[in-house]
């Protein structure tokens, strides 16, 4: 049963990385900050190979400082 737990959250958090790369490509913002996030979302990515729950939580971070606006200042 655990593992169908498991393989729920995986295709769950995939779900959710897919549409979160989706909404960071359509942000009109600099490319600087689009990288950045590409960045988080590549490290939430690699966290999931090892640690989904932690994954999750990290996902679920980043999408509400989308929703709410909070986003990155351009890097130089």
């Amino acid at each position: 049963m655990e593992h169908d737990g498991q393989l729920k959250l995986y295709a769950a958090v995939a779900g959710q990385l897919k549409e979160a790369h989706a909404r960071v490509r359509a942000l009109q913002v600099p490319e600087g900050v689009r990288m950045a996030l590409t960045r988080k979302l590549l490290v939430i990515t690699a966290v999931a190979k090892h640690d989904l729950a932690d994954a999750a939580r990290r996902l679920e971070s980043f999408t509400t400082d989308l929703d709410e606006g909070r986003i990155p200042t351009e890097e130089r």
